[in-house]
């Protein structure tokens, strides 16, 4: 997994009005815990960009103050209305200790039901894993090459290799819906299907008499 470097600056004042100071300078108040004492401390807003707004998981590189030490992003907090980052909790990693995070999903190959021209509908964008820091994947990759209508590809069905998948193993991960105008024309050729069957029935009733 990539592993991204934020540099920090440790925090004397934890009170409101400073971490309303922070925000307003393009920085984030944040708070490492997970290691022998919790760590306050802000980083620029700048920084978080790539480690947020990407369709990977990443591990991350804190520098604070030249005290360095290996996490993952546990929580963050947005304001509702600007999405400026208002808080980021990070959790600290060590090597023989099984962690969790919520990797993205990524769906691979193509559906044949997409091909008949069904809407490929992605139900499960991450999933919660549980593993050695080692073993974290960045992404799962979901083959949808065999999804077909009225099936589903479901959390069973990823194989999990070196790490533990917790969601509930018949969650749906992908699902392929038939569209309205292709709902219709099944309908219309089954119920052509029904009057063709009703009409020979008749034929060999007629016939039999």
């Amino acid at each position: 997994m990539k592993t991204i470097e934020i540099i920090g600056y440790k925090r004397a004042n934890l009170g409101k009005s400073e971490a309303k100071k922070l925000r307003s300078e393009a920085n984030v108040p944040c708070v490492l815990y997970g290691g022998d004492k919790q760590v306050h401390f802000y980083a620029p807003m700048i920084l978080f960009r790539e480690l947020i707004y990407t369709q990977d998981a990443h591990f991350v590189n804190l520098n604070i103050e030249g005290e360095e030490f290996k996490a993952i992003i546990q929580d963050v907090q947005f304001h509702p209305v600007s999405e400026i980052i208002l808080h980021a909790d990070f959790l600290q990693l060590f090597e023989s200790k099984k962690i969790k995070m919520d990797v993205p999903v990524k769906l691979v190959g193509q559906s044949p039901a997409v091909i008949e021209g069904g809407v490929l509908i992605h139900k499960r964008r991450k999933l919660t894993v549980l593993s050695l820091p080692k073993n974290m994947p960045s992404h799962i990759d979901v083959d949808i090459s065999k999804l077909v209508f009225h099936h589903s590809v479901k959390v069973q069905d990823v194989d999990a290799g070196d790490y533990e998948i917790l969601d509930t193993k018949i969650a749906s991960i992908a699902v392929v819906e038939i569209p309205r105008a292709l709902k219709a024309a099944e309908a219309e050729e089954a119920a052509e299907a029904a009057e063709a069957a009703a009409e020979g029935e008749e034929a060999t009733e007629e016939t039999a008499e």
